[in-house]
């Protein structure tokens, strides 16, 4: 009884999936430039620079982390934890 419901449970669950597709990389995002190498060489390793782009409201950079479900911005920092900007924070 398991077996045929099954079997016909299984091409629902695959057009249910067929539904979730990647957002390409190549999708460009407004503000994205390649950050200076300056800023670069003093971000914390596993930050994503080349996702990395200045927000005009905090004068900070941030970057996309790609986590296992879901996709978010976040500060890029130094390797001591500092958050790396182009005007000091208050």
């Amino acid at each position: 009884m398991i077996r045929p419901l099954a079997i016909l449970a299984s091409p629902l669950v695959f057009l249910g999936l067929a539904g979730c597709e990647p957002v390409p990389a190549s999708n460009p995002r407004p503000g994205v430039v390649s950050v200076p190498q300056s800023v670069a060489s003093i971000a914390a390793p596993y930050q994503d620079v080349t996702t990395a782009r200045l927000k005009p409201e905090d004068g900070c950079f941030w970057y996309l982390h790609q986590g296992p479900v879901e996709t978010t911005e976040l500060p890029l920092r130094t390797a001591d934890g500092s958050p790396i900007c182009t005007r000091p924070q208050g």
